[in-house]
C-alpha cells in the first residue's frame, strides 16, 4: 500500500462507518414506525413478514429504509478495508457485499402477493433475501475470527458474535418445522411465528452492520496519531 493511500485511508473510515450507522439508525426508526402507525400497523409481526409492509399504501418507506440500509452497509465495507480490517479482495468482505446486494434485490422484487398467487418477482425476492440474511452472519464471524489475536479488538468481536450467532440461531426453528412437516403435517410456514422469528433475525444483523461500522471507526482512531491523517501501525490481519 502506497503512502498516498495510507493518508486515505482515515478519511475514508469515518464516513463509511457513520453511514452505515445512519442507515442502521434509519431503518430501525421507520420500520419500527409501522409497526404502530398507518395501514401497516394492522400487519400481524408475529405471522406476517417485515416485507409485507412494502405491499400496504405507504410502503415505500419500508423500501426506503431498506435501500438506507443497504447504502449504509456498502459504506461499512468500505470502511472496514480502508480500516485494514478486511482486504477487499476477501471471503468475509464478498458475504458482507452479498448482504448489500440481497437487501437491493428485495426492494427491487416485491414479495409475493398472496391473494393473488405466487410469481417470479416473489421467487426472487424470498431467494435474495434468504442470501441476504446467511450471508451477513457469515462474513461477520469470519471477519471476527480473523481478528481473535487483537486484544484491541475483543468487545467489538465479542459483539460481532454474539450478534451474527442469534441471527442463524433464528433458522433452527424453521429447519425443525420444516423437517417435521412429515410428522405433524403441518406446514413450515404455520408451524412456527414467521414474523416474530424474522424480526428477531433483523434486528440482530442490522445491530451487526452498527457493531461492525464502530469497529473499523475505533480501530482507525486507535491506529491514527491525533492530528495526522497517518496511521501509526495498521495491522495486516
Amino acid at each position: 500500500m502506497t503512502t498516498s493511500e495510507l493518508g486515505t485511508g482515515p478519511r475514508v473510515v469515518e464516513p463509511g462507518a457513520r453511514a452505515g450507522m445512519a442507515g442502521v439508525l434509519l431503518a430501525l426508526v421507520v420500520i419500527g414506525a409501522m409497526h404502530l402507525v398507518g395501514p401497516s400497523s394492522r400487519v400481524d409481526p408475529v405471522r406476517r413478514t417485515i416485507s409485507e409492509y412494502a405491499l400496504v399504501p405507504g410502503g415505500w418507506l419500508f423500501d426506503v429504509a431498506v435501500v438506507a440500509l443497504a447504502l449504509g452497509s456498502a459504506g461499512v465495507i468500505a470502511a472496514l478495508v480502508a480500516a485494514r480490517l478486511a482486504p477487499a479482495r476477501s471471503l468475509p468482505v464478498v458475504l458482507l457485499g452479498a448482504w448489500c446486494v440481497g437487501l437491493v434485490l428485495v426492494v427491487a422484487f416485491e414479495k409475493t402477493n398472496w391473494s393473488i398467487g405466487p410469481s417470479l418477482s416473489g421467487y426472487i425476492h424470498r431467494y435474495a433475501s434468504l442470501v441476504a440474511f446467511i450471508a451477513l452472519p457469515l462474513g461477520a464471524l469470519l471477519l471476527a475470527r480473523r481478528h481473535r489475536h487483537d486484544p484491541a479488538a475483543r468487545p467489538f468481536r465479542i459483539g460481532v458474535r454474539i450478534g451474527s450467532w442469534l441471527a442463524l440461531a433464528s433458522f433452527l426453528p424453521i429447519v425443525g418445522a420444516i423437517a417435521l412437516r412429515g410428522v405433524t403435517g403441518v406446514p413450515w410456514w404455520r408451524a412456527v411465528p414467521l414474523g416474530l422469528l424474522e424480526r428477531g433475525l433483523a434486528l440482530a444483523e442490522v445491530l451487526v452492520v452498527a457493531l461492525l461500522g464502530a469497529w473499523a471507526l475505533a480501530h482507525a482512531r486507535r491506529s491514527t496519531p491525533r492530528g495526522s491523517d497517518q496511521p501509526l501501525d495498521w495491522p495486516a490481519a
